[in-house]
């Protein structure tokens, strides 16, 4: 699960995202029975926006929908609170909240020849934790 597999591409390997020309990952998703589409929001890495698209894609099905699982991204990071049968507005907001911690995390992950951690406002070094149920919650 790395962002720099779809860098050089262009194009998506995850299901409900897309690639701006100025390099930002998006995700939207039509609501069942409806033509609206639910805006999921803008993201610096690709997992970020499947896994706002796949929050969204699990709680708009319907609660008899079996085969959900088998069509999401990432079916292991499902946080915990998830429910089906949310509003819209619900779903698109727990969606972009867990996608921005996603990002967050990606973003502050270490890369070959960079540090593992940030320097506070007092110059210490703090390592970063964050997780998906760490921003939820």
């Amino acid at each position: 699960m790395s962002s720099s597999d779809n860098e050089g591409a262009g194009s998506a390997k995850y299901r409900g995202i897309r690639r701006r020309k100025w390099g930002k990952w998006v995700s939207e998703i039509r609501v069942p029975c409806s033509s609206e589409r639910l805006w999921l929001g803008t993201y610096t890495t690709p997992e970020a926006a499947a896994i706002a698209h796949d929050i969204a894609y699990y709680c708009l099905r319907p609660k008899s929908s079996t085969s959900c699982l088998d069509k999401l991204n990432f079916p292991s990071m499902l946080p915990p609170n998830v429910q089906r049968g949310m509003s819209p507005r619900s779903v698109q907001k727990m969606a972009s909240d867990s996608a921005i911690a996603i990002d967050a995390q990606f973003l502050t992950t270490a890369r070959p020849g960079q540090q593992d951690q940030t320097v506070d406002n007092y110059g210490q070094n703090e390592a970063l934790n964050i997780s998906v149920e760490d921003y939820l919650y």
